[in-house]
């Protein structure tokens, strides 16, 4: 369960009640910090006319924000700037001119929830100075989805020590939120539904409803700086918390600078958050010219047995990563539509775990002929996964990587997954300016050697993926393995996750289990509990929402994590050989917060819907308006047996269905329902 539970419709009622008090509260601060009315105008409008942000300096000079829509006041910036030793970055500031500009385009991804998005935004860039020689453009986009902003920094110096921001974040009036507790080394924390005001502090995105608006505040385009969290300065005022280095400095910057842009999506319905596509629009464009290399794909692996406690990362008698392993699954998946193969523990240097964390990211242990392995999967048609796991010695993995990769590509390998499941040395976060320009190197080096990256424990998604395409998906959430050794991820947590930690971008949650009560791993009497006691574990979700999680759970490098011996003669399996996780087009049609999700995707002619709902069983209509008018077709339905009090319970139906038809969902407590829509005519148009 989510701790602190609020009562949403008693909040909504005291929200609407409050309105007008808090339109007058917000014009009094505004009054109070003194602000002056820049010339020429300063206020940026989102194309449909409904988001208004204005840019203002107060008295002393201190740059200062707000958002309003449809004329109601959301939030305000009342203070902007930075802080940097013996450099005013913060006041004193002088209006010198604004330029505005406008911007409408259609880009193509070469991958993605949607091959083609549009950016149009209204921009205004803020010109000023202050007397000690400091520049600054405040930059703001609006979008008809949201905001914007940006730091750009031209000072006298020809570097500095960035000690503070002074960004802060301060809401018209109090509201329900969704977010994960600050902290600079994780993001595998259990979500929280909250008051705003009974936040303490919050890692982004952090999602939140106000009256009838949702919101969600996080950050785009995030290199060479730390991460942004956000603490709680009064009752609905948050200010940027940026991770430290070891000796308090945030951050070590050329006299000359840009910073992430702050953003805040916005939007009517849940969903449509989701829907967004503003923080990619807040990306800067590919600078991989041929991304033809890049390629979405559907994998399995050697990777879950370890986790339950019935395989090991070391070589030995349970040693998972074996040549005979690695050839099992390679025809496993060369017979199923399967486009990779991935083996954790493949390489020496595992059983220095807990010890100096040293990996030999070249060398095989002696039961893993990687040659061979490799000559195999090139043989069947196979994506080759290598794994590098670094237990957080960031120092002798740069100093080993480039060679590593170059042995990679030399095999025809081109899929990695990195791992940092541990602290990193001298005292450096995950999450500082260390660990941000750490990943970024990493994305960079695969990049030359055309691989692409699956990144675990890593640093927060901020849409770097339009800029660096070859960085496919990454964890940065509790994934499936929680499941294995702890109290699991509730129904009500797979519910909450598309709201929050994917509104940043694709998480590689490793979906699909099967073996929903774990009867194969608990059958084996030689099970280890290498994490805790496993023997109570299980998955809190029925088998249903297992298949429609591949849907929900974006991700172009998708797996069917279970035990391939849990797939084999299943007819269920059949969804996944299915499915394409190299989407065209994608859309959330229907949701709320922790409740429930319905999504919809479409790859090539095809299309796969997934839904999912909390411990309340539920019953949906879905209009299938998404599928192509004039077109009929077969629709094959994974969906949960209600009769039934066993979650490893389903059905399968098939119908002919078009356009013009309603889908009725009925799921059971923590279940779920997966569809595909395969085309079997189109009509004379």
């Amino acid at each position: 369960m989510i701790p602190n539970k609020n009562d949403g419709k008693t909040l909504t009622k005291n929200i609407y009640q409050t309105m007008k008090k808090s339109f007058a509260l917000l014009t009094t601060i505004a009054a109070s910090i003194a602000l002056i009315a820049c010339s020429p105008d300063t206020t940026v409008t989102s194309p449909d006319g409904r988001i208004r942000t204005s840019v203002a300096l107060n008295e002393e000079g201190v740059p200062a924000l707000t958002i309003a829509v449809d004329g109601q006041p959301l939030l305000e910036a009342p203070q902007l700037g930075l802080e940097a030793d013996g450099v005013n970055l913060a006041s004193g500031f002088s209006l010198d001119k604004v330029d505005a500009a406008q911007h409408d385009e259609t880009w193509t991804q070469p991958w993605g929830e949607n091959r083609e998005i549009r950016d149009c935004h209204h921009e205004i860039a803020v010109r000023m100075h202050n007397t000690e020689g400091v520049s600054l453009v405040l930059r703001v986009r609006a979008f008809d989805d949201g905001v914007g902003f940006r730091y750009e920094y031209d000072t006298p110096v020809d570097s500095l020590r960035l000690t503070d921001e002074h960004t802060m974040f301060r809401f018209a009036q109090d509201g329900l939120s969704w977010s994960i507790d600050g902290n600079y080394d994780t993001y595998e924390l259990p979500y929280r539904e909250q008051p705003i005001s009974a936040v303490a502090r919050a890692n982004t995105p952090f999602t939140f409803r106000i009256g009838n608006l949702y919101g969600s505040i996080h950050e785009a385009a995030l290199y060479d700086y730390p991460e942004m969290h956000l603490l709680r300065e009064d009752s609905l005022t948050f200010k940027a918390e940026l991770a430290p280095l070891p000796d308090g400095v945030k951050a070590r910057l050329a006299g000359r600078f840009t910073t992430p842009w702050r953003s805040v999506q916005i939007a009517d319905r849940a969903v449509d958050l989701i829907n967004s596509s503003l923080i990619l629009n807040l990306n800067e464009p590919s600078k991989i010219a041929d991304t033809s290399w890049i390629r979405p794909q559907k994998y399995v692996g050697v990777w879950w047995g370890m986790h339950l406690g019935t395989q090991v990362w070391t070589m030995g008698p349970r040693h998972g990563a074996t040549t005979e392993n690695a050839i099992r699954h390679i025809d496993f998946a060369a017979a199923n539509n399967i486009q990779g193969v991935l083996f954790e523990g493949w390489n020496r240097g595992w059983e220095n775990w807990g010890g100096n964390q040293q990996f030999d990211y070249v060398e095989p242990y002696a039961d893993f002929d990687l040659e061979r392995i490799a000559a195999y999967a090139r043989e069947k048609g196979i994506e080759l996964w290598m794994h590098n796991e670094t237990g957080g010695n960031i120092p002798d993995y740069e100093a080993n990587m480039e060679r590593a990769m170059k042995r990679y590509a030399e095999l025809g390998i081109h899929t990695l997954k990195t791992g940092y499941a541990g602290g990193f040395r001298d005292g450096y976060s995950h999450h500082s300016q260390y660990g941000v320009q750490h990943y970024q190197r990493v994305v960079e080096l695969a990049a030359k050697y055309h691989i692409m990256l699956d990144a675990h424990e890593p640093i927060k998604e901020t849409g770097i993926r339009r800029t660096w395409p070859n960085m496919m998906t990454r964890e940065g959430a509790r994934g499936m393995e929680w499941n294995a050794w702890s109290e699991g991820n509730s129904s009500e947590y797979l519910c909450t996750l598309p709201f929050v930690r994917l509104l940043s971008g694709p998480m590689d949650y490793t979906p699909g289990i099967f073996d929903i009560y774990y009867d194969r791993a608990k059958a084996d009497p030689g099970r280890i509990q290498w994490n805790g006691d496993n023997t109570h574990c299980s998955i809190k979700t029925t088998l249903a929402r297992q298949i429609a999680n591949w849907v929900i759970i974006y991700s172009p490098l998708q797996m069917a994590a279970d035990l391939i011996e849990n797939y084999e003669g299943h007819p269920a399996f059949r969804f996944f050989r299915d499915f394409d996780a190299d989407c065209d087009w994608s859309e959330a049609l229907q949701g709320e917060i922790g409740a429930y999700i319905v999504v919809a995707r479409r790859a090539g002619e095809r299309f796969f819907l997934g839904a999912g709902t909390n411990a309340d069983a539920r019953t949906l209509d879905q209009p299938l308006d998404f599928l192509q008018p004039g077109v009929t077709y077969t629709a094959r339905i994974y969906a949960d047996d209600v009769n039934s009090p066993l979650r490893t319970a389903y059905r399968i139906e098939e119908r002919r269905v078009t356009a013009a038809d309603s889908l009725r969902i009925e799921m059971a407590a923590d279940g779920g329902c997966a569809v595909s829509f395969e085309p079997v005519n189109k009509h004379n148009e």
